[in-house]
């Protein structure tokens, strides 16, 4: 084994041998890409069929702490890049992944980082085909920060967007709201809080496609990451010029959760998930959305929380309470948690 450092130094990012064996030893002998040229070179047959398209997003994560309880910075990398594609229908097909690290940062980290990385990427059903990485000084970042950017192919006659959500259409969660943030601010302690949260962090490109194959009618699916549940109804609301309605009585929140938020005076509607989707559907097909993400271990939850109406006094969210009255649930302002994701 060449790589002896048990700590990453300014050397491994200088472009010499120790860069190279860091790269080679934490990163290429777990992604094992096809070559070592300085691009991936790709292809799927997915494209050659009339009218497919293809989808690209990227994202960065900084989150803090970079463990904590149901992941890593690597795995919810991986997440949030696959469903950013899955939740436009495509297919998620590769990744790319760019560090940086910090002087200083544990090599054994980076490489239960990189691990769960390939793991996740191997559930998803994806490729890690190239990335970069660079060093920077103590204090000059927190340990890792990963960009991750993914391709994925929309297959012909899937066509979904915020703008396609009709009244009367139904709004679908695949499971409980809130975990991710939860979990996130249990694992800091600076509350003192002790809680048994894991975050949700989970990739859901096989839920979406299980969805896509069930209902020729899919509106619209959205990944509730910042901002929450709150903010994606809100941004769906005002794409599609429709009031949405959502029931508090059907809303899937853990005591758990409801409790640390009562707690700390926060709303579990704005708390980020990073394995949660929302889906509309018309009503015909509502039967046949449950079916398919409940036949999906990431959607065994799925449960109706509202429907789209006609906005009558303008696009916006509201919520039907357990006392039997209504609330607005505005858009978030500002920033519950910082550095979530």
């Amino acid at each position: 084994m060449a790589l002896r450092d048990q700590h990453v130094t300014l050397a491994h990012g200088g472009g010499g041998k120790a860069m190279r064996d860091l790269i080679g030893e934490v990163f290429t002998s777990v992604f094992e890409p096809e070559s070592s040229e300085d691009q991936a070179r790709l292809m799927t047959d997915a494209l050659q069929q009339p009218g497919a398209r293809l989808a690209f997003t990227t994202d960065s994560f900084v989150v803090d702490p970079v463990e904590f309880p149901g992941g890593n910075i690597g795995k919810i990398a991986v997440c949030g890049t696959v469903n950013d594609l899955a939740v436009g229908g495509a297919t998620p097909l590769w990744l790319s992944a760019a560090f940086i690290i910090e002087e200083g940062t544990d090599i054994d980290l980076l490489r239960r980082i990189v691990s769960a990385m390939k793991e996740e990427a191997d559930k998803a059903g994806v490729k890690i085909v190239t990335g970069d990485t660079k060093v920077v000084g103590r204090g000059s970042a927190d340990k890792v920060f990963v960009t991750t950017s993914g391709v994925g192919v929309i297959p012909p006659g899937l066509d979904l967007g915020a703008t396609y959500v009709q009244p009367g259409d139904v709004a679908i969660v695949n499971h409980v709201l809130g975990d991710h943030g939860a979990a996130i601010l249990a694992a800091r302690g600076d509350m003192a809080l002790s809680a048994d949260i894991q975050s949700d962090c989970a990739s859901l490109g096989h839920l979406m496609a299980a969805v896509s194959a069930a209902c020729p009618s899919l509106r619209c699916a959205r990944d509730a990451t910042r901002g929450g549940l709150a903010s994606t109804l809100n941004e769906i609301a005002g794409e599609a010029d429709v009031a949405i309605e959502i029931s508090e009585e059907t809303l899937p929140i853990r005591a758990e959760v409801k409790g640390m938020c009562e707690i700390l005076g926060l709303d579990p509607l704005y708390l980020a998930n990073e394995g949660t989707l929302v889906v509309f559907v018309a009503p015909e097909e509502v039967d046949a959305a449950l079916s398919a993400m409940r036949s999906v271990p990431e959607g065994e939850g799925a449960v109706v929380i509202g429907q789209a109406k006609v906005a009558g006094a303008g696009p916006r969210v509201t919520m039907r309470t357990l006392f039997g009255g209504g609330r607005i649930v505005d858009m978030l302002v500002g920033e519950q948690l910082p550095r979530i994701c």
